[in-house]
C-alpha cells in the first residue's frame, strides 16, 4: 500500500515547487492588447508633441470667453435665475424648491455626518418614539376638539371674509402636538447664538472683538444688530451697534452642540443646568453662558491672547427644535447630555 502512495507523493511534490515558476511565466506570455491598438498608443503620446516655447504663447492663446461659447450648453440651463422676491401661489413664475440648484435659498451639503447626528439617527429617535408614543386601543375616537379661534359677531358687512380672531386676553396660541409618530419625531434644526455688547457704543473694538469670538466658536459668519430705540435701563442709544447673533445650520449644529456639551459645560464650576422654564412653548430652549464659560471654548482657550480678556463677550444660545412643546424638547436636550434642574414648565 506504501509503494502505490510513492508515485503521487513524488508528482504532489514536484507539482508544488514548479507552480511558482509557471505562474510566474505566465505574464510574459500573456497578450493584453492587439499590436494595432499598441501602436496607435504610441503615435497619439503626449511625449511627441513639442513643448511650447513660452508662457506668454499660452496665456496668449487660453481665450475662456471662446472656450464657453464653444461648449454649446442649453440656454435654459445656467441663464435662469429664479425670481428674487415670493409674489403668491397664483404667480405665473414661482421659485424652485431650495434643493434645486437655481434655487437662490440652495446651500450645498452636507459634506460631513457628525457623530452626535449619526447618534441621534441611530439611538436617540428610536428611544425618543419610545418615550412618547401613546397606546390607543382598536375602536378609540378622539374627542372633537372645540374650534381654538373665534368668529366675528354682527351684521357688519366688514366681517365677511375676514379671518377668525385670537381667543380672549390676547395670549397666543400654543402649537397642537400630533400624535408621536416615526415621521414626527423631534429634532434639532438649528442653534442661534446672540451676544449683547452695550459697550460697543462707545468702543467699537468691543464689537469687533465679540463678532470674532462668536465666530470662531459657531464657525458661521455673524451679524450685528443696531438698538432701534433708546432705552435708558439697559444704556441703548437709537441707532447704535449693541448685538450681534450667528446662525449656526445644517452639520455645523451638531458640531457646537457636541462641543458644548462634551468639552464646555462639564467645565463649569458649579454649574446646576439649564433652567427647566427656558422655554417659549413652542419647543426652543434659551440659555445662557457667561465670559469666563464662553472662554472655555477650545477655540478660545487655544488663542486665548488674541482677544482681551475685559472684551470676552456672554451670550445667549437658543436651541431651536421641530418640538411642539417644551416637554419633548426638554427630553430630545436631556438625551444629549444637556441637564435640566427646578420646575419644569410644560
Amino acid at each position: 500500500m506504501a509503494l502505490r502512495e510513492v508515485p503521487w507523493r513524488v508528482a504532489s511534490v514536484f507539482c508544488r515547487h514548479a507552480r511558482p515558476v509557471i505562474a510566474a511565466s505566465r505574464p510574459c506570455n500573456r497578450r493584453n492588447a492587439a499590436t494595432e491598438a499598441f501602436e496607435e498608443l504610441e503615435s497619439s503620446s503626449s511625449l511627441a508633441v513639442p513643448p511650447p516655447s513660452s508662457s506668454a504663447e499660452i496665456a496668449k492663446a487660453f481665450d475662456p470667453v471662446a472656450r464657453s461659447r464653444g461648449r454649446k450648453l442649453p440656454p435654459s440651463r445656467y441663464q435662469y435665475r429664479s425670481p428674487k422676491y415670493y409674489r403668491g401661489p397664483l404667480h405665473p413664475h414661482q421659485p424652485p424648491p431650495v434643493s434645486d440648484p437655481s434655487s437662490r435659498l440652495f446651500q450645498p451639503g452636507p459634506f460631513t455626518l457628525p457623530r452626535l447626528e449619526q447618534t441621534y439617527q441611530s439611538t436617540i429617535a428610536s428611544d425618543l418614539l419610545t418615550l412618547t408614543y401613546t397606546h390607543v386601543p382598536p375602536g378609540y375616537r378622539a374627542p372633537v376638539k372645540p374650534q381654538r379661534l373665534r368668529e366675528w359677531a354682527g351684521d357688519s358687512p366688514y366681517y365677511k371674509g375676514r379671518p377668525l380672531r385670537g381667543p380672549r386676553g390676547g395670549s397666543n396660541l400654543r402649537l397642537l402636538t400630533p400624535p408621536a409618530t416615526f415621521r414626527n419625531i423631534p429634532e434639532i434644526t438649528k442653534v442661534t447664538v446672540h451676544s449683547m455688547v452695550p459697550e460697543a457704543q462707545d468702543n467699537s473694538a468691543v464689537l469687533h472683538v465679540a463678532g470674532m469670538i462668536i465666530q470662531a466658536i459657531t464657525n458661521v459668519r455673524v451679524r450685528s444688530h443696531k438698538a432701534k430705540h433708546n432705552v435708558v435701563g439697559w444704556g441703548l442709544r437709537s441707532g447704535k451697534m449693541v448685538s450681534i447673533t450667528a446662525n449656526v445650520e445644517r452639520e455645523d449644529t451638531f458640531h457646537f452642540l457636541a462641543k458644548l456639551v462634551d468639552v464646555v459645560l462639564p467645565r463649569i464650576k458649579e454649574w446646576r443646568g439649564v433652567p427647566g422654564s427656558s422655554g417659549d412653548n413652542s419647543g426652543n430652549i434659551t440659555f445662557g453662558l457667561t465670559p469666563d464659560a464662553v472662554g472655555l471654548f477650545p477655540e478660545i482657550e487655544a488663542n486665548y491672547d488674541m482677544y482681551p480678556p475685559k472684551m470676552i463677550p456672554g451670550c445667549h444660545i437658543t436651541i431651536h427644535t421641530s418640538a411642539t412643546n417644551d416637554r419633548d424638547a426638554r427630553l430630545l436636550l436631556q438625551s444629549i447630555g444637556i441637564p435640566f434642574y427646578g420646575k419644569l414648565v410644560n
